[in-house]
């Protein structure tokens, strides 16, 4: 087996992480260990005591500490997002509703904790109880909360996520217009995070900034796919490839073609997770140093392309969930040798206050499975150099070793703050990597820079497989950034890639692995369609009808058409208008969906019916409520419209703080004497439960929800509306998108002007 796929291998198998991010995510057999249906694992390893113990990575007079809250289950966290206004409104709900029901609350004779904040994580967004999973899931207590909190996940508001896992994105320390690469993504949580970062400002719908996550599963990349989705930001994109040799990508500058380079890049890299003992309970009778020794080359590999993609004055944080110094401290030691200063490792000690950590290790040994150690390089036999090499020990210059400051990496040990463990280090690119040439400054915002691909000296010199990224454009040295660009762009052009398709990579340049995907097609400026709107729309197929319509940022527009044939794109854009059969009598085949109306609303300027609490309570919990039903004020302006899309729009009233406090846009259809809402079930009673609403059930065959405030009694149908219209489940997204083909909510396009 080669190098390559070896390595493929092992960022598939070894990915312990799983289980730290994701809702219900990963860890199953562990969870089993706990709840019954396998046999009990002995949490005992006594080589894994010997060898953390001979290594000193834990204060004297902590062992006993270390040890016992390595074998306690870890506590369930939870993550507000950050990004959305609603933030504060899930919060409030969160404090003075479910965690007081929480108070005095016993369970099986164990007394139940209120969740408490993270100390070191802002605005009290995450949150951190002793509830395990059995306990939420079976007890009558929590059944509520449990229901909340599951409703909440799936809606994309709450992220149920390790608290470690938490931090590499905190320690990013990402703006709104960073190009972030996320190069180990899945199943991704952090990536969330990122999003909700660029997002900071709910105002600009699209930030000049994006995240390309990428992971080198594909199936986990769907995985990865299905947690950005519930974010609904136009600025990310999924791709799939070996994240140690990712494809270095071009983007269009004024008409020139310029390399890409990242402001920001999270390297979340594969590890033996012995930091997850307290959640994967596996971890403890398959422990063994050769995962370490088997790992670090890769994880070696995927740093460094990583730190040749960052842009000079640029962050990248370099994180495990191991303790072993072989994947931690000696993957950042080497990087920091072979950068020859152009890397640098970063002080964080105070930008998360609160949390607790123990400082980098400069001094280690390595040691082989069978418990052989050896202090330095030349003590190891040759028979042994296939399994451990040089790079896995400190350097020797002493001088050397203090100029690195490896006392800057943090590793956070599980009973200090009773979390998992973890290691994390943030370094900061200076210049460009020996092996390429003086890169010229970017003009602007971002700290992004240019750098020629030349091949890396190390590569060759360590006997790594020579990056073929780096031998898809002509690079010889001494040629010109400009020069490479018009040989890639000749290149391009004599081929016969079709204008603004963006399909997946020919086989022979790239040996795919997983799904075929369906290709990316931008809508062009004069489709017939569209013809008022120049905005970044595309779709994923090439021949007949155009069911959905996504939107992308202009910055990833820009990335899809200059590297469609060296990527592998999974998914990218948000869904923003969905295909009516019955349309053409409105003179529009689309209506508007729910998932892209945030982003899509500022550029509204039609058809929008500003409405009251009450209304939207209404709209949520009935099918095609009357007009009647609805205040005098929507009517009012819905009268006079003409039957089609509308978007429906609540302010809220700073004069009435018991009122919901954060503005609400929904989709919905104008009818002959009905409104119509197209909205998800999960956000439904999101919205329902933000206005202080429990919901009781609901009448599926009456598209009616009952809530405490009334047990609402199912209407008269109304006379627009069809059979065909109840066969689609209203409340789910599937049938939001496809099943009703008579609710057409065409999207007039006289009502949306393009972003600026």
């Amino acid at each position: 087996m080669g190098r390559r796929s070896r390595g493929r291998r092992l960022q598939q198998q070894q990915r312990p992480e799983d289980a730290e991010d994701g809702a219900e995510g990963g860890g199953k057999r562990g969870e089993a260990g706990w709840e019954g249906g396998y046999p009990e694992i002995v949490k005992e390893n006594k080589l894994f005591e010997h060898y953390y113990q001979e290594l000193k990575i834990v204060p004297e007079g902590e062992w006993g500490q270390f040890m016992d809250a390595l074998r306690e289950p870890l506590p369930a966290t939870l993550r507000i997002t950050g990004y959305k206004s609603h933030a504060k409104e899930i919060l409030h709900c969160l404090k003075n509703k479910y965690f007081k029901e929480l108070e005095d609350l016993e369970v099986d004779g164990q007394k139940v904790e209120v969740p408490q904040p993270l100390s070191w994580y802002p605005e009290e967004l995450a949150w951190h109880t002793n509830l395990s999973r059995k306990i939420l899931r079976k007890s009558p207590h929590l059944e509520k909360f449990h229901q909340f909190l599951v409703s909440e996940t799936e809606s994309g508001n709450i992220s149920r996520q390790e608290a470690v896992s938490m931090i590499p994105p905190l320690l990013l320390n990402v703006r709104p217009h960073h190009k972030i690469l996320d190069m180990c993504a899945a199943p991704g949580s952090k990536t969330t995070q990122l999003i909700e970062m660029l997002h900071a400002d709910m105002n600009v719908p699209f930030p000049e900034g994006f995240v390309i996550a990428n992971d080198v599963d594909n199936k986990r990349c769907y995985l990865l796919v299905h947690q950005a989705k519930r974010l609904s930001s136009p600025c990310i994109m999924v791709v799939n490839h070996d994240a140690s040799s990712i494809p270095r990508l071009q983007i269009d500058v004024d008409g020139r073609k310029e390399i890409l380079f990242y402001d920001r890049i999270l390297c979340d890299v594969p590890c033996s997770g012995d930091g997850t003992m307290r959640k994967n309970i596996d971890v403890w009778k398959k422990w063994t140093t050769l995962n370490s020794l088997q790992l670090h080359g890769l994880q070696l590999r995927i740093a460094t392309r990583g730190a040749e993609q960052l842009a000079e004055g640029g962050r990248m944080v370099y994180s495990t969930c191991s303790l072993n110094p072989i994947e931690d401290e000696a993957v950042i030691a080497s990087l920091l040798e072979k950068s020859e200063g152009a890397l640098e490792l970063a002080d964080v000690s105070n930008e998360l206050p609160g949390l607790k950590w123990m400082p980098g290790i400069t001094q280690w040994k390595v040691m082989t499975k069978d418990g052989q150690w050896f202090t330095d390089w030349d003590a190891v036999p040759h028979s042994r150099h296939t399994q451990i090499r040089p790079t896995m020990f400190p350097p020797k210059d002493p001088e050397k070793l203090q100029a690195m400051h490896l006392e800057r990496c943090l590793r956070i040990l599980p009973h200090h703050q009773n979390t998992g463990g973890f290691f994390v280090a943030v370094l900061v690119k200076k210049s460009s990597m020996p092996w390429n040439k003086r890169q010229p400054k970017l003009q602007g915002k971002s700290a992004e820079t240019r750098e020629s691909t030349q091949l890396s000296p190390a590569d060759l010199t360590e006997g790594k497989p020579t990056d073929p990224s780096k031998l898809e454009s002509p690079s010889f040295t001494g040629t010109g950034d400009t020069e490479i660009a018009h040989a890639t762009e000749d290149l391009e052009n004599n081929g016969s890639k079709k204008d603004g398709v963006c399909g997946p990579p020919p086989s022979k340049k790239m040996k795919l692995f997983g799904f075929k995907e369906d290709p990316f097609v931008f809508i062009p400026e004069d489709d017939p369609l569209f013809p008022p709107i120049e905005m970044n729309l595309l779709t994923r197929t090439t021949e007949g009808k155009k069911r959905q319509l996504y939107m992308v940022s202009k910055e990833l527009r820009n990335v899809l058409l200059n590297n469609s044939e060296k990527m592998k794109v999974i998914n990218t854009g948000i869904k923003v208008w969905c295909r009516n059969n019955s349309g053409e009598e409105f003179d529009c085949a689309f209506r508007l969906a729910q998932e892209g109306i945030y982003t899509l609303y500022p550029f509204i300027n039609s058809r929008i019916i500003t409405v009251s609490m009450e209304d939207v309570k209404i709209l949520l919990t009935q099918e095609n409520p009357f007009f009647r039903k609805l205040s005098s004020e929507t009517y009012s302006q819905a009268k006079d419209l003409a039957k089609g899309s509308i978007v429906l729009k609540y302010e809220p009233d700073s004069a009435n703080p018991d009122a919901l406090q954060c503005p609400i846009v929904l989709c919905g259809w104008r009818g002959k004497a009905s409104i119509r809402t197209f909205v998800p079930k999960n956000e439904r009673l999101h919205y329902l439960r933000m206005m202080g609403l429990e919901v009781l059930g609901e009448k599926k065959k009456e598209g009616v929800i009952l809530t405490n405030e009334s047990a609402a009694s199912t209407g008269q149908p109304d006379n627009d509306v069809t059979e065909g219209q109840r066969a689609g489940e209203p409340n789910s997204p599937d049938a939001e998108e496809a099943n009703s083909p008579d609710v057409t909510a065409g999207c007039d396009p006289a009502g949306v002007h393009p972003p600026r």
